[in-house]
């Protein structure tokens, strides 16, 4: 059938360990970054600017120059490569625990950003209210904040997840390309055309490019339905 429809044969591997990597990374970084994105939002310490600069820095930064620092941090001839590697036979290089930490590095600003405007665009008589009501601070972000930053968070959970779809640099960097295990999408499709296999490249970028189009359609209709709801 593919012969007569004259179709390349395609190998959907690469897209299941993007989608994988993907999901990881956004559930850690979600995790990690409530904390941050919260202590940014209530604080107008010194240090604020110096964090947000360094939480904004992998936006700026080219991905080849911080693969390339990531690169060199967890190598097994670093403190923390080594450290990892020898004590628990993790091996943070070329492999998919590595792209997992590359990747929290590189869309950290895409989960933390938006969760802080969030925040900062919260009543602050509620959240006094919530302290009055005798709950802690950790109920009052779970129970209180959180539900009331609905647009906020949906968008830092998909612009994280289709951001980490999307690396390359630095993906490339620090994994390589070990099939079934570092080799993405974005790096399948540079390959494809590195030998000129153009057919397969065109195939997998517009299912990169469908799947993009179809995560920003959902931020922003799920978005304008809550600006609605709340006109109303």
């Amino acid at each position: 059938m593919k012969e007569i429809l004259n179709l390349p044969s395609l190998d959907f591997a690469p897209f299941l360990l993007s989608f994988q990597l993907a999901g990881i990374t956004t559930l850690i970084l979600f995790i990690l970054s409530l904390p941050l994105a919260w202590y940014l939002s209530q604080t107008h310490g010194r240090i604020k600017p110096y964090l947000e600069a360094v939480t904004a820095l992998p936006i700026v930064l080219p991905p080849s120059v911080l693969g390339f620092y990531i690169l060199v941090v967890l190598s097994p001839n670093s403190a923390i490569g080594g450290f990892f590697e020898t004590l628990f036979g993790v091996k943070l290089v070329f492999s998919f625990t590595g792209l997992v930490v590359a990747s929290c590095f590189y869309s950290l600003p895409f989960m933390v950003q938006p969760l802080q405007s969030g925040f900062e665009s919260l009543n602050k008589h509620m959240l006094e209210a919530s302290y009055l009501a005798g709950k802690s601070r950790l109920q009052t972000v779970l129970r209180v904040a959180l539900p009331n930053i609905k647009p906020s968070l949906i968008t830092a959970l998909i612009i994280t997840f289709a951001h980490t779809v999307g690396e390359f640099g630095v993906v490339l960097m620090v994994g390589g390309s070990i099939p079934g295990e570092t080799k993405v999408a974005s790096v399948a499709i540079y390959e494809m055309v590195e030998v000129m296999e153009y057919g397969k490249a065109h195939i997998y970028s517009a299912l990169m490019v469908l799947m993009s189009f179809a995560v920003l359609l959902a931020v922003y209709v799920f978005n304008q339905s809550q600006r609605k709801v709340g006109i109303l």
